[in-house]
């Protein structure tokens, strides 16, 4: 009886609030007062308007007023998952809205939504929500494989995250066969009874065929490969040597010393590097093509640029920002070749100290082209060989190795956070099978490179900021509390202490970090550590990066394959020439923020697709080893199942599924606890496992405890 009142209320005010056109956004007392409802029963009224804003019925505004939820709701991007939940992302808000399976409204993957919270956040569980309207389907299309049936097909996407098949019609199956990796558009996105409809519109070739995997997901993340004949018709005006008329106003470093440092395979030089000293004070030149000479603001090479906003290095291949022509050719710091500059020439003391400076346009010549292995050899294995073969060189190594140090012991005193993991690098064979996967090698070349660009930009942003001009910063914002909180209370299981104040500096973390290495616990908490920090990103406000403990940071360093650094090369170089004027400033400060957001979102793309890239690598390497037992640690716990790295920095996971006995998951310790005497295992643990399976569509390496 009780049920059935309580249920009659509920659609009278349900009713009353979402049908009524008279019905004015209100508070419940003056609800309570509309219905003439007495103070004694006024509870009951609360109860059943909770009751309407749990299920996402009603929505209630900040000020405590009851209204329809679409009045209320946030707009965001719904992240779906293959489990039916999912998450909506809102702009500018810190966490993540989680949506329960039957609370979808059958939105798809990156579906551009509206979302009433039901239960705000409380601790570390995040707020819940309920979307109550699609505002914009945002993929229109998806990459996956082709299933064919006898009148009809299926396209099962290749991102898990998309849990529904697309339904392909016989006369739109544009010739695609059992197993072909195809691409479909989406013409209508279904229900909760019914799958997406769509029709191939491209196949890319057969599932098993060479170079489609990679395609695939080129594909599935709207890579741009080929070029706009705009941009083809552009750089056949740029000329493949420097005419003398471009070196003409430019300080000429054609005599001094210089080298490029990079990995052997690399192709698109954009920065060299010099070192002379005087006394005690070290003269660094940090010298970057200037691109910025012959991708001018406006141009079609400038608007494909900004659109792809970064070069996207994957396992086989590296799509360019700007062309080749470009990228390995006249803007490329080649041996022995007239290349045009933007340099910044910096003054060291024995501290470490950047006691001057200087940013000007050059003109250089690169004396060699080295790779950080043979630097390697010759300031760390002593190779005789090498330093017979680099003997004009070896001193200024070797000066570069005490002016890195010294740059490197500032950074670190002032509390700059050094995250050390090691990166995969992925061998491939000339179909594209990956024959080997290994850690990449960090050296003393890396670190001499990184602690010199890390100065070049640091000089660069502190220039512009004190100069107040518009200008684009990489900007790292302080760790969330509340993520700093949970993170403390994980690592005092450790017997480490992490002390939190309002604002946390970063050599706390950096003390953290110092006291774990070499402990058994390094990698998990370092990892752990990393998760709890925001990432950084591009904006036209200087607020300091972080991680590096720097009040002022930008992206000098690498215009041929990223965006800002460009842009600012062309403030640079416009205020070298005479200074920005009113109208030219106000230029930027309109289009600088636009930039700063597209570059960021361009830049977390080409990262995901990277990942994805080597996730896929990864997993086909170690179909030849199933059945084999390997060494490794525990690098994630969920409630789902457990990961495991390997050595190589293979990482793969164990299902719960696949896990003898009961286990519960103790999400406050980052474990997996078994009952009944069962095991149990934690981050940072030393384990054995099987491999049981390897799924390169998903991407996925599956284990089992040996």
């Amino acid at each position: 009886m009780e049920k059935d009142i309580f249920k009659q209320r509920r659609q009278m005010l349900a009713d009353m609030i979402l049908n009524n056109e008279l019905y004015v956004p209100m508070k419940a007392k003056e609800i309570a007062m509309l219905l003439d409802i007495p103070k004694a029963k006024r509870s009951e009224l609360m109860e059943v308007l909770d009751s309407l804003v749990a299920d996402g019925t009603i929505g209630v505004s900040k000020k405590g007023k009851y209204m329809k939820p679409e009045n209320v709701a946030l707009v965001g991007t719904f992240e779906s998952t293959s489990r039916g939940f999912g998450f909506v992302v809102i702009p500018d808000r810190e966490d993540d809205i989680f949506v329960k399976a039957n609370d979808t409204m059958n939105a798809f993957y990156h579906d551009k939504v509206k979302v009433v919270i039901t239960t705000e956040k409380n601790g570390g569980k995040r707020a819940e929500g309920k979307i109550v309207a699609i505002v914009e389907h945002e993929v229109k299309e998806v990459v996956g494989t082709f299933q064919k049936n006898r009148t009809y097909g299926f396209v099962i996407p290749d991102n898990a995250k998309i849990n529904c098949d697309i339904f392909i019609p016989q006369e739109f199956m544009n010739g695609a066969v059992e197993g072909s990796k195809v691409v479909a558009s989406i013409s209508d996105y279904g229900s909760q009874s019914k799958n997406p409809q769509g029709k191939v519109t491209e196949v890319l070739g057969h599932i098993d065929d060479p170079g489609v995997d990679i395609m695939s997901i080129i594909k599935a993340y709207d890579l741009p490969v080929e070029f706009p004949e705009s941009v083809k018709k552009a750089i056949n005006d740029i000329p493949d040597v420097v005419s003398e008329k471009d070196k003409a106003g430019r300080v000429d470093l054609r005599n001094i010393q210089m080298v490029t440092i990079d990995g052997e395979d690399a192709k698109d030089l954009d920065d060299a590097v010099s070192i002379s000293k005087e006394g005690p004070v070290y003269h660094l030149g940090v010298h970057i093509a200037d691109v910025s000479h012959y991708v001018t603001e406006g141009s079609a090479l400038d608007k494909e640029a900004l659109k792809r906003g970064t070069s996207v290095y994957l396992v086989d291949r590296v799509i360019p920002m700007i062309p080749h022509k470009l990228s390995n050719g006249i803007c490329s710091l080649n041996q022995g070749e007239d290349r045009l500059a933007l340099s910044c020439l910096m003054d060291i003391d024995e501290k470490g100290n950047i006691v001057g400076h200087r940013i000007c346009e050059t003109v250089i010549n690169v004396d060699r082209r080295m790779s950080y292995t043979s630097v390697k050899k010759i300031l760390v294995d002593n190779d005789t060989n090498e330093i017979m073969k680099y003997k004009e060189l070896v001193p200024m190594f070797h000066m570069m190795e005490e002016a890195a140090e010294l740059l490197r012991k500032k950074r670190f005193a002032r509390g700059s956070v050094d995250f050390d993991f090691p990166e995969s690098k992925i061998i491939l064979d000339e179909n594209g099978h990956p024959t080997d996967i290994k850690p990449y090698d960090r050296n003393v070349a890396t670190k001499i490179i990184e602690d010199f660009m890390l100065a070049a930009n640091e000089t660069v942003a502190e220039d512009y900021f004190w100069q107040d001009m518009p200008f684009l910063y990489r900007t790292h914002e302080n760790p969330d509390p509340e993520k700093m909180r949970k993170l403390a209370t994980f690592i005092n299981n450790f017997g480490y202490t992490l002390r939190l104040t309002d604002d946390l500096r970063p050599k706390e973390i950096q003390k953290l970090l110092s006291e774990i290495e070499g402990s058994d616990a390094e990698n998990l908490i370092s990892r752990l550590t990393l998760r709890s920090m925001k990432k950084a990103k591009y904006t036209t406000e200087c607020v300091g990066h972080f991680g590096l403990a720097a009040k002022y940071y930008c992206h000098f360093t690498s215009p041929i394959r990223r965006y800002p650094d460009l842009q600012i090369h062309r403030i640079i170089k416009e205020n070298l020439h005479g200074g920005l004027s009113p109208k030219r400033a106000d230029h930027y400060d309109a289009i600088l923020p636009d930039v700063a957001v597209q570059t960021s979102a361009m830049e977390r793309r080409a990262a995901d697709a990277e990942r994805d890239t080597d996730k896929l690598k990864m997993a086909e390497y170690m179909e030849q080893f199933v059945g084999e037992t390997f060494d490794g640690v525990v690098s994630g716990v969920t409630a789902w199942g457990v990961y495991v790295e390997l050595p190589n920095t293979i990482e793969g996971m164990v299902s719960i599924n696949n896990m003898k006995g009961f286990y519960t998951f103790d999400e406050e310790h980052y474990e997996m606890v078994g009952e009944l005497g069962n095991r149990s295992y934690k981050l940072g643990q030393k384990v054995k496992v099987v491999v049981i399976g390897t799924d390169k569509i998903l991407r996925t390496i599956d284990f089992a405890f040996a």
